[in-house]
């Protein structure tokens, strides 16, 4: 019995063995490997949730879809896929390209069937803001019901499913059915199921995950311990310029400034420098195409990287790209015109019911474009992470 019961164990040992011998692991990113090579190791992710964010920076939204490195990894790969458009020629990166700060240099952006109804805003330090409400018409309550909204637009990326597009369904058909995002969403996710929920969530952590802090400013800041009184590391005139976008001006009782600064702070709080999340509009009422006034326009991007670092700008700014220097941009808040059918205009601007006259001379126009540019950093327009995944 004992060398019946041996015999029987060597069997299933042997058996055992050589079915050891002929197993092949299965390699749980094949298609992300084949895709992406080099450019995702999906064994060493880049660090997306615990970046280095400084002390002085408060301000902070997303707390319901905390960034993580793999969340922040899938959104990447996401944001840059041209396949999310219906014609696999648009990706949310055609419209918000990183070495312009995540914004476009055409006023209008492209899409599947036209252009956009708004300049491309800036992506830049997104999560850094009181206001958590996104376009410039704030429609989007948050980021994560924003990331897909440009999808569903027949004239953006094309899955409205009207005028003749197919539906958003048809979308997740399509990922569901692409190998490296089998593997992407079981490896987030625990499922391979692609989804608008998870591929929103995706997206906002990799847009969040985008920040600038590495500018002049911040440096100056660091060393200061707060924005009252001078920066060592700032020229005379960039000191003048923070100064001026600091105080707030004095007006008489015509709206014309008698004294004080520009106040630029009212609208755009330091050292995050976001909107207000009560701002009105800002006297820009006009669109990018057709007739008519747009005064819902109360959103803004921060005023981090307007320009890149040397000087140049990151394309047109307000949401119809008609400003083009900072020299404009100043010069806009120097004379406001309260046009008619404005209902919405911001009343920091209208001080005594009068459109603000700054009054404005040379020297303090080059003061602020001077401090303006020491908001921009470097490693925004470079860092790996936030580049196309893709291979050329």
């Amino acid at each position: 019995m004992r060398k019946l019961l041996y015999i029987v164990l060597s069997s299933v040992l042997l058996t055992s063995c050589h079915k050891n011998e002929d197993y092949v692991a299965v390699d749980p990113f094949a298609a992300v490997k084949s895709t992406f090579g080099s450019n995702l190791d999906m064994n060493n992710l880049a660090n997306y949730a615990n970046q280095p964010v400084p002390a002085y920076i408060t301000k902070f939204n997303g707390a319901n879809n905390p960034i993580t490195d793999k969340g922040a990894t899938l959104g990447r790969v996401l944001f840059y896929d041209k396949k999310l458009s219906s014609n696999n020629a648009i990706s949310c990166a055609s419209c918000h390209i990183q070495a312009h700060a995540f914004s476009d240099t055409n006023v209008a952006s492209l899409g599947v069937n036209g252009s956009t109804e708004r300049h491309a805003m800036r992506l830049v330090n997104s999560r850094f803001s009181i206001e958590s409400k996104f376009f410039w018409d704030e429609r989007a309550a948050s980021l994560e019901a924003q990331t897909t909204m440009p999808i569903r637009n027949h004239g953006e990326m094309g899955y409205s499913g009207t005028n003749g597009d197919e539906d958003f369904s048809a979308l997740l058909t399509k990922l569901n059915a692409v190998d490296y995002y089998k593997e992407l969403f079981q490896y987030v996710y625990g499922s391979s199921e692609v989804t608008e929920a998870k591929i929103q969530n995706a997206l906002a952590q990799f847009i969040r995950s985008i920040q600038s802090f590495d500018s002049k400013y911040d440096t100056g800041r660091a060393l200061a311990g707060s924005d009252n009184g001078p920066f060592s590391n700032f020229t005379a005139q960039e000191n003048q310029g923070k100064n001026l976008f600091l105080t707030p001006p004095v007006f008489d009782a015509t709206g014309n400034r008698t004294g004080g600064g520009l106040g630029c702070v009212g609208c755009h709080g330091a050292p995050e420098f976001d909107i207000n999340p009560i701002s009105g509009n800002n006297g820009i009422i006009g669109k990018i195409s057709g007739t008519g006034i747009d005064v819902t326009v109360t959103r803004a991007p921060t005023l981090r990287d307007l320009v890149k670092p040397d000087g140049t700008t990151n394309g047109p700014m307000m949401h119809t790209g008609v400003i083009t220097s900072l020299q404009a941009a100043i010069g806009h808040y120097g004379t406001i015109n309260i046009a008619p059918g404005n209902t919405n205009l911001d009343p920091k601007l209208t001080p005594n019911g009068f459109g603000q006259q700054l009054h404005l001379n040379a020297q303090e126009v080059n003061a602020m474009i001077a401090f303006l540019k020491t908001l921009s950093g470097n490693n925004v327009y470079t860092d790996v992470k936030w580049s196309n995944p893709f291979p050329n």
